[in-house]
């Protein structure tokens, strides 16, 4: 394997300016949203047109920060609707009225249930999954299908867009199938319509496929059925779940012959109980370090997607899951898991606290499908239900303190030895075109030791008792040996499957999935 031999100095030197900066300044917290005083939503939005109320059932956020407000909706009438969730959205009280109020525009888009969405391409692009057995790539901006990707021969229930590649993406359907498409391939027109379509560059039948038992002449169609993928982020991996077995597969899209490795959900004493439960939906957090499978046995499994070998970090229960509708969603910093439940509740669990049980969302009256995290705004979410309603919950203006208050700050005070000490202010001097929070450093610096010029700072002797010196020194030569490390070295690390050096031949997550025997 090829390795570039460059040794890691900038980064080295980045690493002492930043620490110096966080002993001079301190390290401004923004705290996570409390959820404990959340009792009500921002507001209700009514999914009805021509006067009739439709069940939505999906919701997605726009990724792009100028553009995060926006809300896509989809329904079983095969609308695909638009909401900005800034605008003062109708309360509990008056949504009925209210309809059009905050609704941007919509058209029918499929003539069946629109069951999944992605957003593409900087948002200007949306991804529709149909239970016509179509995905439709539509321009949201002319409200215009761009092409029609036809492949499958059951309902589409599940899309996942690569990571950083617009242009690929992955499905699952209803038929026990998942294909692969690549949207710059040359298109096709339509018999029977104006419509362009596109084939699916590869797909996989019967990923799926349960055990045939003794005495069963068929397959149901239903048994088979792919109920969630995702596109992982070592952009080469997918994952992929079904409606029986508790079982999620990973597959290298290089070559599809066979899954790398699998995962069952549920550890059961036969093959017969783990079949009863299916999995309904997979989700990733933004790092792709973490991975949640929601399982028909009313438990949430919350796994390292280089570790799953060692099985389910944590579990989390509280919700009820009776139908594949139900979905569930990590937020994107992977602190709280979200999730709709059949007895009209949603639920959010936060991460490093699994035993306290969920805090539930109450206000609809069906069953909580469909749920998602906005990307660029901590702590709003949306739900949907049943009920014919979505809702907005927003708990930012209530849940976050002000970062510039005493209690936001915090200061680290370590005992540096001498001569890293120095080293750390000597690589901040040789810095010739320092950057603006650099000179916002020295100015504090200078405050904070008056009557000393800002060029030269006198440090000042810091009392370290002898048994403690050996131990801050070998661990400070260790960060410096670990930046030090060859690129080889590198890749065994979790970072290198996330963002894989470009000079490096990449290696994908099968080399992680083999235990250490």
């Amino acid at each position: 394997m090829e390795a570039s031999t460059t040794a890691p100095s900038s980064s080295s030197s980045s690493f002492f300016r930043d620490l110096k900066s966080r002993e001079l300044n301190g390290i401004r917290v923004r705290k996570r949203p409390r959820f404990d005083d959340l009792s009500s939503d921002s507001g209700v939005i009514s999914i009805e047109h021509d006067g009739n109320p439709n069940p939505p059932l999906a919701v997605s956020f726009c990724n792009m920060i100028e553009r995060f407000h926006l809300l896509a909706v989809s329904d079983e009438d095969g609308y695909l609707s638009f909401y900005d969730t800034r605008r003062k959205l109708p309360s509990l009280g008056s949504f009925r009225e209210s309809v059009g109020e905050a609704r941007v525009c919509d058209w029918v888009a499929h003539n069946n249930a629109i069951f999944d969405l992605c957003w593409i391409q900087d948002d200007m692009r949306i991804l529709t999954a149909s239970g016509d057995q179509t995905i439709k790539v539509w321009d949201v901006e002319k409200k215009a299908c761009i092409s029609a990707l036809i492949g499958h021969t059951g309902s589409v229930k599940s899309l996942s867009c690569h990571p950083s590649n617009p242009g690929l993406l992955v499905s699952g359907s209803r038929d026990g199938s998942f294909g692969i498409w690549d949207l710059r391939c040359n298109h096709r027109p339509q018999h029977s319509s104006e419509e362009l379509s596109l084939t699916p560059t590869a797909i996989v039948n019967g990923a799926h496929m349960p055990a045939k038992r003794k005495g069963t002449r068929r397959i149901k169609t239903g048994s088979m059925s792919i109920t969630s993928v995702l596109y992982l982020k070592d952009e080469i991996s997918i994952a992929s779940a079904g409606a029986v077995g508790s079982e999620v597969k990973f597959w290298d899209t290089r070559n599809l012959k066979a899954p790398v490795t699998s995962m069952s959900c549920i550890e059961a004493a036969n093959e017969k109980e783990k079949s009863r439960h299916g999995i309904s939906s997979l989700s990733q957090d933004s790092s792709g370090m973490f991975l949640t499978a929601s399982c028909m046995n009313n438990r949430i499994y919350l796994y390292n997607i280089l570790q799953l070998h060692k099985g389910p970090m944590s579990t989390f229960s509280g919700n009820q899951l009776d139908t594949f509708y139900v979905k569930s969603a990590i937020s994107p910093d992977a602190a709280h898991i979200l999730s709709g439940s059949s007895d009209g509740n949603a639920c959010i669990w936060q991460v490093k606290r699994p035993q306290e049980g969920p805090l539930r969302l109450e206000g609809h009256e069906g069953e909580v499908t469909a749920v998602a995290w906005c990307p660029s705004e901590t702590g709003k979410l949306a739900t949907c239900s049943d009920d014919f309603t979505v809702r907005i919950w927003n708990t930012q203006n209530r849940s976050f303190t002000c970062t510039t208050s005493p209690s936001s700050v915090r200061r680290r005070v370590m005992a540096t030895p001498g001569i890293n000490c120095r080293k750390l202010f000597a690589d901040e001097e040789q810095d010739t075109n320092p950057s603006k929070a650099d000179r916002t450093s020295s100015l504090l610096a200078d405050n904070l030791i008056k009557g000393h010029s800002p060029s030269k700072i006198i440090l000042h002797g810091v009392s370290t008792p002898k048994s403690a010196k050996k131990k801050l020194s070998a661990s400070f030569t260790d960060e410096v040996t670990e930046m030090d490390k060859t690129p080889e070295a590198a890749l065994k690390s979790p970072s290198s499957v996330l963002n894989p050096p470009s000079s490096l031949k990449r290696r994908t997550i099968r080399d992680y999935f083999v235990p250490v025997l």
